[in-house]
C-alpha cells in the first residue's frame, strides 16, 4: 500500500502490509500489517495507523472507481514475529548441522584446493 507513504504521522514508521481482505460487497477492508520492533513500537504505529484511517480512506476513494470506499480496520499480523520465534526455539531443540571434513565433499559438490581443476 504505497499509500501510507503519504502519512506524515511519526508514530506510522516501519510498517509493511502483509496482506488486505476485501468483503464481498467491498464496503470493508481489512488491512493486516507488520510492524518491525518491539511491542510498544507496533502498537503505538496501530494507534497511528487508526487514527489516520480516514485520511487513507479518502485518498483511496479518489484512486479507485467503486460505488463505496471501504471502511478501513487495522490489524496486527503476528505472523513475522511466531515464525522468528518457531525458528529460534528449532535451533534450541535440533541439533547442529555436522560440518564437513575438508577432504568430504560438502552439499555443493568435491572441495577442489587447486582452483585450475
Amino acid at each position: 500500500m504505497a499509500i501510507l507513504a503519504e502519512l506524515n504521522d511519526p508514530r506510522v514508521r516501519d510498517v509493511t502490509v502483509t496482506y488486505v481482505e476485501v468483503s464481498a460487497d467491498l464496503r470493508h477492508a481489512k488491512v493486516h500489517v507488520s510492524v518491525m520492533g518491539d511491542e510498544t513500537r507496533q502498537r503505538l504505529s496501530l494507534t497511528g495507523l487508526r487514527s489516520a484511517a480516514g485520511f487513507l480512506q479518502s485518498k483511496i476513494a479518489r484512486r479507485i472507481d467503486t460505488r463505496y470506499t471501504p471502511k478501513i480496520e487495522f490489524l496486527l499480523d503476528q505472523g513475522v514475529k511466531k515464525s522468528i520465534e518457531v525458528a529460534r526455539i528449532l535451533r534450541e531443540v535440533l541439533p547442529p548441522a555436522p560440518e564437513p571434513e575438508p577432504d568430504e565433499p560438502g552439499p555443493d559438490g568435491p572441495k577442489n584446493s587447486d582452483p585450475m581443476a
